[in-house]
């Protein structure tokens, strides 16, 4: 390779790292938080969402963060913690969201509860009226639901959610932090945010000299009947 070449080539490579690296604005993509922040699980990275059931900009980002973090590799996962910045009045909304964090039953409670409250006008934060209305789920598993939201270990995730609200000073939702370090801004919206989540992630990723791993195997379609017979008949 000539001299010139080299020069040309490596330019170019450096282009690329500038444009990489110029992708995300600080002040307008993200903000960094006064202090790093400490994991729930310290070899990852974790995308956290402080979010409150009364909020309406929650209930429009819900969808769409629930759909996207399906696509995190296996280095990053999730989380969400409801906001209590008055006990009285949202620690029965943190109890209602610890139990759906401990069913896994976000993609299917999630717009439940979202609907109950904006179209039903229900009170989440009053324990008896959430119990009756878990009672009477059909969209899903409402006892299931209801047992967690009765167990030991609800009340006490409930308040490790009021705890953190108050350590990170989280004072408007939906608010999102990537490695307990970046808070994404949604200037765009919520659909171009989650590539600032991307970015933040490899941006984290790199800082602590993470390999990205492997893109996470994807479930083979399964076969339809009709398939299989023309399969045959063609053998």
């Amino acid at each position: 390779m000539t001299l010139f070449k080299k020069v040309l080539v490596s330019a170019v490579i450096g282009l690329g790292l500038a444009g990489n690296a110029a992708a995300l604005t600080e002040g307008t993509d993200y903000e960094v938080l006064p202090k790093a922040m400490p994991q729930t699980q310290k070899d990852k990275i974790e995308v956290l969402e402080f979010f409150g059931y009364f909020c309406i900009h929650c209930k429009n980002l819900d969808p769409v963060i629930r759909k996207h973090v399906k696509t995190f590799a296996s280095d990053t996962y999730f989380q969400t913690d409801h906001v209590v910045w008055d006990e009285s009045g949202h620690f029965g909304f943190a109890r209602l969201a610890a139990a759906v964090n401990q069913t896994n039953l976000k993609d299917k409670a999630n717009p439940e509860i979202y609907k109950a409250i904006f179209e039903e006008k229900r009170d989440f934060n009053d324990p008896g009226k959430t119990i009756e209305w878990m009672k009477s789920q059909k969209a899903f598993d409402g006892k299931k639901l209801l047992t967690a939201y009765n167990s030991f270990s609800n009340q006490a995730q409930a308040k490790q959610m009021m705890v953190r609200t108050a350590e990170y000073g989280i004072n408007s939702t939906p608010t999102v932090i990537v490695g307990g370090k970046y808070r994404v801004l949604f200037p765009k919206g919520f659909v171009e945010g989650m590539k600032t989540v991307d970015e933040l992630v490899q941006k984290v990723r790199d800082e602590r000299g993470m390999k990205k791993p492997a893109p996470k195997p994807q479930a083979a379609a399964p076969k339809s009947k009709g398939m299989g017979i023309a399969g045959s008949v063609n053998r």
